[in-house]
């Protein structure tokens, strides 16, 4: 493992420092010929498959996006990486406009991610648009490269089906489709989850857009979407008991600005901030008794696990901390996130630091740390630090026009949605 840098660091200068480390699984790490992001990779060498993450290469986009505000890559450089990235994908297999979970990065091929989930995925192909809309925002020179990036990116989007998720009367979203097995896993998306990107962007199409009825009918009528109990003294709006995995506050709002977003169910500020406040109250008070938990040392989400991977929640606690879960809250809790960037970086930081940031989870319980980087993990801590910065990523996609009119179909409130 790498050293870290000196525990005398400002506050600043921390957060620049893992910021940047983090960064670097996207640009250093990337596939070497599509350039995007692999689902994951080792601590101390890159992956030997072509296995591509969808998700995480639109989490990786908005990583670009942000190193090049930092300074850290050249605007050049990052415009020339990002349409090379759209040229693979134009030239890979999609389904109806929309994208696998994962595919071979060298050949373009659908891996399958089960046995008839071997084609769309709306969800991964949700976060690849959040993160592509916002380049779309971002990179507005009058230069061809960028007006190129510009317009192909617009007809990604133009061509996506996501109305094809809700055909033959269906309530809601349907995750997957097949061309091989059709809507056969018939999987609803109902929430309270991560997947609220996929209902705004599927309303925001400008040329296959749902019916509003989708998001109201569907995603908002699950058992476990509305809540309101408390939890560790802290009343919870939206979801499961205890909040689940903190991915739910992250994956959806890399994009979306959760201050002052309102819609008739939930104030989303207040929902995430309640959602990670229980997620750490839960691990300072340590009901299970579990080895290096507490204010320095806590956060919940879904990783890399002893036993494989799990989502991990304060109602599914095995012992085991994903620094992800609390770095990607910083906007949520400032002073808890940097207490335990502190303790991740200053005193655990030998054996969790490497080449692109922290390990993707540990457990002082079992004695182990993960093996790897994971890019849905990875992508949110650079993303969700920079809106806490600077709120750059979320002023990028709200500022998106076709984003708006879909916040307005859906009947959401917002400051930056414009009259």
């Amino acid at each position: 493992m790498t050293r870290p840098q000196s525990s005398n660091l400002s506050d600043e200068a921390l957060l620049d420092l893992v910021q940047r480390q983090t960064f670097r699984f996207f640009w250093e790490g990337a596939h070497p010929l599509s350039f995007l992001a692999r689902d994951r990779t080792g601590l101390n060498a890159d992956a030997s498959d072509d296995l591509i993450s969808i998700g995480g290469s639109g989490f990786g986009v908005m990583a670009i996006i942000v190193a090049v505000a930092r300074g850290w890559i050249e605007r050049e450089a990052a415009v020339a990486r990002l349409n090379a990235m759209i040229a693979f994908l134009e030239r890979t297999p999609s389904y109806h406009g929309l994208f696998p979970h994962f595919m071979n990065g060298r050949t373009g091929a659908t891996i399958p991610f089960g046995r008839k989930d071997d084609g769309a995925d709306i969800v991964e192909t949700a976060f690849l648009f959040q993160g592509l809309l916002c380049a779309r925002q971002f990179f507005d020179g009058d230069g061809a490269d960028e007006k190129s990036l510009r317009d192909h990116i617009t007809w990604m989007w133009s061509d996506a089906e996501w109305n094809w998720h809700t055909r033959d009367g269906r309530k809601a979203l349907t995750w997957h489709w097949s061309p091989n097995n059709g809507f056969a896993l018939d999987a609803e998306i109902r929430g309270w989850n991560e997947c609220l990107i996929a209902y705004v962007l599927a309303a925001a199409s400008p040329r296959h857009t749902i019916d509003p009825a989708a998001y109201h009918g569907g995603f908002a009528q699950s058992r476990v979407f509305i809540n309101r109990r408390s939890f560790y003294d802290l009343e919870l709006p939206l979801g499961p008991d205890f909040g689940g995995p903190l991915f739910f506050a992250h994956y959806s709002f890399c994009g979306l600005d959760p201050r002052g977003l309102r819609d008739d169910y939930a104030d989303y500020w207040r929902q995430n901030v309640q959602h990670t406040l229980i997620n750490y109250e839960h691990c300072v008070r340590n009901p299970n008794g579990h080895k290096g938990y507490g204010p320095s040392s806590w956060g919940l989400t879904a990783s890399d696990d002893p036993s494989g991977y799990m989502a991990h929640a304060p109602d599914n606690d095995n012992g085991v901390i994903s620094p992800t879960a609390a770095l990607s809250s910083f906007a949520y809790a400032p002073q808890q996130s940097m207490r335990a960037m502190r303790h991740f970086h200053d005193d655990l930081g030998e054996g969790i630091w490497g080449r692109f940031g922290f390990v993707d989870a540990f457990s002082e319980t079992h004695g182990w740390r993960a093996e790897t980087y994971l890019a849905i993990d990875q992508g949110p801590i650079v993303v969700m630090i920079e809106n806490f910065r600077s709120g750059l990523m979320w002023r990028l996609f709200m500022g998106d026009l076709d984003v708006q009119r879909g916040l307005r179909r859906l009947g959401f409130q917002s400051p930056h949605i414009c009259a």
